[in-house]
């Protein structure tokens, strides 16, 4: 009896398929790019002064070290009562001494000569803070100016902040973040836990 061999498959169109299935899996999978920080970077300045004088009581001094404990001010704080404690001092509606000065502003549109404070958040974290950390207290940080601005929208316009931008209201949106100025600054992170 002879023996018969067997057929030949014939291999020519696997790659073909391969090629397909991957074409496939790369157009179905979708990936969580959401995380990260929404953010404009300020334009760069052209004559930057080297030595800045900002008084001690217009800086919010925010720490994060190497376990994630938050200091604020120098006093151990939550991060659930970051964002309470950055409106009170963001906005001092009792013009204390102890939270940042105000200036006049003359003729802001919509609201006339209004008291600005003069607020800085300086925000600082260790080399081995965890991401998820530092986005948290990001999220407080905007949360207490959103806060904000929304009160202020509220009560002139019956709209919050959100449904002007919705709107595109620009001229009404300028003159809230006169108002409440986001100035956030942030150190280049240091090895605080060490």
């Amino acid at each position: 009896m002879a023996r018969r061999e067997a057929p030949e498959i014939n291999g020519g169109s696997m790659a073909d398929i391969a090629f397909m299935l991957l074409i496939f899996f790369l157009v179905a999978t979708t990936m969580n790019i959401d995380s990260g920080i929404m953010r404009k970077l300020p334009p760069i300045v052209e004559d930057q002064q080297d030595n800045i004088d900002i008084k001690e009581r217009n800086v919010f001094v925010v720490l994060i070290n190497a376990n994630d404990q938050l200091l604020v001010e120098n006093e151990i704080l939550n991060i659930r009562d970051l964002k309470d404690k950055a409106k009170e001092f963001i906005a001092n509606k009792a013009n204390l001494e102890t939270l940042p000065e105000k200036k006049l502003v003359k003729d802001i549109p919509f609201f006339g000569d209004q008291m600005v404070s003069k607020q800085v958040i300086s925000l600082q974290n260790d080399r081995g803070t965890k991401y998820e950390t530092y986005i948290t207290v990001q999220n407080e940080l905007t949360k207490a100016y959103n806060e904000l601005r929304d009160e202020l929208a509220m009560g002139k316009w019956s709209k919050t902040y959100a449904q002007l931008e919705k709107a595109h209201e620009k001229d009404k949106l300028k003159a809230i973040r006169k108002i409440y100025p986001m100035r956030i600054s942030e150190a280049e992170p240091k090895n605080i836990g060490e």
